[in-house]
């Protein structure tokens, strides 16, 4: 994968020029998850006593693990309708924190497998990834020439956590719904996000991340209107899609409340895994988690001033928006993926606490891998994919072969 020759052929150079993108795109992705299956494999040798999956660890207990038995849980379970309680009273952690489409497909899949869940999860998760890689292709071949569009994907089914292409989580149906809400922005083909908003509702968290990125984009439009004019259906599309967005993101909490008795549900049962790191419960307010996260780590852990941590996430921000504003390989990609990957990082800030599992929540921004593609230096790509594979590794081997329930959470 990292011969610059294989990648960069262009759509008419040779055998490889005339496969269809699609099977080019499938030779690169399934590629990647060999690679991906030597490292779990390895993961899985290396498990020790340490490690939650113990010194006897093999493949499917990877796959099955960590997040992966909660939507196991709840294809076999379903819901409660009580919320259950700790020892002090406060609500535990319980299946309402994971959304329902991912578990119930991978149950569905599974069934001419003898209903055996891992493989219904591990085949989801797999053609799931397949199909976001070919529609990544596809937005990045509208911003650049089809070879780079290919490293792109490359770096995207090989990066550092390509592990979740072949795990139980939901993150390839999550990201396959969003690049192609992505896609369809792109291509002003809004009827279709109307069935795809609610679908992303319902595979993960973060559909509100989409709707602000709506309403950002909304705005981008009326100033632009004079370049590309504006019209009265597409104002009518981005309005109505918005408010969808906002309504699917409620849903969820809605739902849980009406189930269970209890308005407050899903807050609480997210609460429920802060208490891992933080004593107490804490009001779930816009930028307390992440607040509270620095002063847990700078503060609590490191013993160094929480100020210090406060001043790097401004500096990381500020950072951040100047990539987004002014890199150039960056600018390429377009307005709608830069302002997608800001409103998705405004919504972190917003609700997040960090910890390890940041690493896995950065994935949604995967449409900036086009950025790191379009430097046609070889040796540029070669390091770019050289340092995924690298990272994916370490991840892969901290997460599993370490992994345990505090320090390392994927």
């Amino acid at each position: 994968m990292a011969d610059g020759s294989l990648i960069v052929a262009e759509a008419g150079s040779g055998a490889w020029g005339r496969l269809p993108a699609p099977a080019r795109v499938a030779i690169v992705y399934f590629g990647a998850r060999v690679i991906t299956t030597v490292f779990l494999l390895v993961a899985a040798d290396l498990s020790g006593f340490g490690s939650r999956f113990g010194p006897e660890a093999g493949i499917g207990d990877l796959i099955l693990g960590w997040d992966a038995q909660w939507y196991w849980f709840v294809a076999e379970n379903g819901y409660p309708t009580d919320l259950p309680v700790t020892d002090t009273g406060a609500i535990a952690e319980n299946q309402w924190a994971f959304m329902p489409l991912y578990a119930y497909l991978a149950k569905l899949v599974a069934l001419p497998f003898g209903g055996q869940w891992v493989v219904g999860a591990l085949l989801v998760s797999l053609a799931a990834g397949y199909a976001a890689s070919v529609v990544l292709y596809r937005m990045m071949r509208d911003r650049m020439d089809s070879g780079s569009a290919l490293w792109a994907v490359a770096f995207f089914a090989a990066g550092p956590l390509a592990a979740l292409f072949q795990v139980g989580y939901a993150e390839s149906l999550a990201l396959l719904w969003l690049f192609l809400a992505l896609w369809c922005v792109i291509r002003r083909r809004y009827a279709w996000l109307y069935i795809l908003i609610p679908l992303m509702a319902f595979t993960r968290p973060g559909v509100l991340a989409f709707a602000l990125f709506l309403g950002l984009f909304g705005l981008w439009r009326w100033f632009s209107r004079r370049r590309e004019p504006l019209h009265t259906p597409e104002v009518v599309h981005i309005v109505a899609l918005g408010l969808l967005a906002v309504v699917a993101g409620f849903a969820w909490q809605t739902l849980a409340g009406w189930v269970t008795g209890d308005s407050g549900a899903y807050l609480a049962t997210e609460l429920a895994w802060r208490r891992n790191w933080i004593l107490g419960d804490a009001a779930f307010l816009p930028f307390e988690g992440f607040g509270a996260g620095i002063s847990f780590w700078f503060g609590t852990t490191w013993g160094l001033s929480p100020v210090a941590g406060f001043v790097l996430v401004g500096a990381g921000v500020a950072a951040i928006a100047a990539l987004l504003l002014f890199e150039p390989h960056v600018r390429r990609l377009g307005v709608e993926l830069r302002l997608w990957s800001a409103s998705y990082l405004v919504y972190l800030l917003l609700v997040f606490f960090p910890q390890s599992s940041i690493f896995r929540l950065l994935v949604p921004l995967s449409p900036m891998w086009g950025a790191f593609a379009l430097p046609r230096s070889t040796a540029w790509r070669a390091g770019v994919l050289t340092v995924g594979l690298v990272l994916q590794w370490w991840w892969i081997y901290n997460m599993y072969s370490l992994g345990n329930t505090i320090w390392q959470v994927p």
